[in-house]
This record gives structure tokens, sequence and C-alpha cells, in this order.
């Protein structure tokens, strides 16, 4: 006879998003096609690879807990590769090249 373990498993949410409370109606198309809607109260969340979705108030509050403050939401990888600081290597990094690969 199958018995369920006693002791219950914490378990967190692996990825990290930023999100903003809608205080109108929000409606769009994303690159997939999907159609997507909110009312005020829900959020518009952002992925870390830079998709949108938008997800009722209710589930949202449910899930996540805020972390604090974005400034601004997370850049795309695309706009990571596109940035001027990541085509030209840091003073830091070349004055230590001899260090190995795990230079902060």
């Amino acid at each position: 006879m199958n018995r369920m373990a006693s002791e219950w498993t914490t378990y967190r949410t692996r990825f990290l998003i930023t999100a903003k409370q809608l205080d109108q109606p929000l409606s769009f198309v994303d690159a997939l096609g999907r159609e997507h809607s909110g009312q005020p109260g829900d959020y518009l969340v952002q992925s870390s690879d830079g998709s949108l979705r938008i997800a009722p108030q209710e589930i949202f509050e449910d899930i996540y807990v805020p972390m604090g403050r974005a400034r601004q939401p997370l850049p795309t990888l695309v706009e990571r590769l596109a940035s001027p600081s990541s085509t030209q290597p840091s003073a830091r990094r070349r004055a230590s090249s001899n260090s190995g690969p795990w230079v902060a």
C-alpha cells in the first residue's frame, strides 16, 4: 500500500519576472499571435526572455512575492547583445585576463 509522505516540502518559482499592475484595460497580441487582455488590477508580466503576458490579479498575487521595485523591465537578449558594454571587454577584464576565466 502506498502512503503519502508525512512532511510537506516548500517550493519556489524558478524565474524572476518584472510586473506592473494595470490601471486601465489593456489588450495586445504577442509575437506568437496569442491575444492577451487584462482589466485594472491585473498585472502585465515580463519574463526574463522579454516576453509579455497578463496575469489575473488573484492568481498573480497568490503566486508572486515582491522583491522591490525594478527601475526598468529586464532587458531582452537582443537588447543585451546590442548594448555597447556587451561588445567591448571592460578594462578590469582586460587587465586581469591572465587570472583565468572566472574573473568578477
